[in-house]
């Protein structure tokens, strides 16, 4: 799809009742604040450097002082086309900037210079998965802005501040269609589009900085009936306090219409020591901002040359990638999507698969096991202290009968703490090899069923338990060391005779 032409409009989520919240269906839109990774700001060459002494990295341009005129900074253009590109989104070839204007204390100008008729980035969507089902979120635009400064309460002395540093910061708002429907979906959404823009490397995600800062658009309504009043939670910036926050507004909203209250727009904030929202201000919509063109800057003009170029510098894509996965490695979609969630996992798959042939095995034990360890642990996989060629080696021996997935538990285990770098040396050393003898396990199957006649007769009744239970004891005559196949293969075969 040609990066200057409209995307093909995605048909809105089919109403489900299953999501239905007493009685009611829940519509959720977001707005993402994506803070970009140039050294300086939008629009003048003030650091954008995190952790400064308050007011120090605040210039006479980000201030608009009189004789001060915004100088575009180029690599916040080359993020916006990279998101598009990554979105499946129009990047507009010709885009404006205009003054959004309020009055708040931590706006230095009285405005913010922002987009609002045409936006560098139109349409595209995220897609994620929720559990094992595939969900997808569109999006109405993205557009750049600068940020505003800061308010600071000083509550012990009872004063309040603002830093200015913030102010000028290069800002990507992400804004989607009013697509999701629960708490759950919209953490989901969020993860995934936070995935995307630390994926390519617009932003560092840190959402405790503020770098990745997410406003969720909350209403409820019957089924079938109009939208309802939306209520905006603002700032929400841990995914944790995104869903809480979340589901309290859903139960407040629906509360207030069962007790015969109308929902009046507004902006609220999420407080995580009560867990509730509270209202901050009255909502305003877009006539309230007086939008109009910046006079001070020019059209904002990207040709197909500079996309071209931006494209050819992207790294392999999150959605590429997983389709590679499914293409070169048979996994499933789901796997695929999961293990592609960074790139650490994704190379860590992949050499994986690369040095054991085993690509499913590999990305059951990585989703599996290997996750279950990280998130206990929290601690991101580069940190694993299991290998990937170890992790290999592992299941190469699974997968010539070596050692069963019981066995190969304890391996990873050892492995894990550190009691042995060597797959092999474990396996010797803990006595985990199958036995593959065929000889010598034919006489352990002949030895239970003739001491479990009782099983026997049950099983050629047509009772498939009392074959599990002869497998039991097999396994446990051999102490875990019998290969499972063969002994269903050699048990069948004999009690069939």
């Amino acid at each position: 799809m040609s990066t200057t032409t409209a995307p093909t409009a995605t048909a809105a989520p089919a109403f489900n009742p299953a999501l239905l919240v007493g009685g009611y269906e829940v519509v959720i839109g977001f707005e993402t604040h994506t803070q970009l990774a140039t050294k300086s700001k939008i629009f003048s060459r003030a650091s954008t450097a995190f952790g400064a002494e308050p007011n120090t990295q605040a210039s006479a341009v980000d201030l608009a002082l009189p004789g001060t005129l915004p100088v575009m900074n180029r690599e916040a253009v080359a993020c916006a086309i990279k998101l598009g590109l990554a979105l499946g989104s129009h990047v507009a070839p010709r885009s404006i900037f205009a003054r959004k204007n309020y009055f708040y204390p931590d706006l230095p100008k009285g405005y913010q210079i922002s987009q609002f008729e045409i936006p560098v980035v139109q349409g595209g969507e995220v897609s994620f998965f929720l559990g094992d089902e595939k969900k997808t979120v569109r999006l109405v635009r993205a557009h750049l802005e600068e940020d505003a400064g800061k308010s600071l309460h000083e509550d012990f002395i009872g004063q309040s501040g603002i830093d200015l540093n913030r102010a000028g910061t290069p800002l990507l708002e992400i804004v989607t269609e009013p697509d999701i429907r629960s708490s759950e979906e919209a953490v989901a959404y969020a993860k995934e589009l936070h995935k995307i823009v630390t994926w390519i490397g617009i932003c560092d995600g840190n959402m405790q900085e503020g770098s990745f800062r997410c406003d969720a658009n909350v209403s409820v309504r019957k089924p079938g009936a109009p939208l309802g009043t939306r209520r905006e939670i603002k700032n929400l910036n841990s995914f944790k306090f995104m869903q809480q926050a979340i589901d309290y507004e859903i139960r407040w909203q629906i509360e207030q219409i069962e007790d015969g209250h109308a929902i009046q727009q507004a902006t609220v904030l999420f407080d995580p020591d009560t867990g509730e929202t509270r209202a901050m201000r009255t909502k305003e919509d877009a006539a309230d901002y007086r939008y109009f063109p910046d006079p001070d800057l020019p059209p904002l003009q990207i040709s197909q040359a500079w996309i071209d170029e931006q494209r050819a510098q992207m790294a392999e894509l999150p959605r590429t990638m997983a389709a590679r996965f499914v293409a070169d490695y048979g996994l499933p979609e789901y796997d695929a999507t999961t293990l592609t969630q960074s790139k650490a996992m994704a190379a860590y798959f992949e050499a994986t698969a690369k040095a054991c042939g085993q690509a499913k095995l590999a990305s059951n034990w990585i989703m599996g096991e290997l996750s279950r360890r990280l998130n206990a642990g929290e601690t991101g996989i580069e940190s694993a202290p299991v290998t990937a060629a170890q992790l290999a080696a592992m299941i190469a021996r699974i997968a010539d009968g070596t050692i069963s997935n019981n066995a190969a538990k304890q391996v990873f285990d050892a492995l894990w703490t550190g009691e042995s770098a060597d797959v092999d040396a474990i396996i010797e050393a803990k006595g985990l090899k199958q036995m593959n003898d065929s000889g010598a396990l034919e006489k352990i199957i002949d030895e239970v069923i003739a001491a479990n006649a009782d099983n026997v007769a049950q099983f050629r009744a047509g009772k498939d338990k009392a074959f599990n239970a002869l497998v039991g004891q097999i396994m446990k005559a051999s102490k875990g060391k019998a290969n499972p196949q063969q002994v269903n293969d050699l048990l069948r075969a004999k009690l069939a005779a």
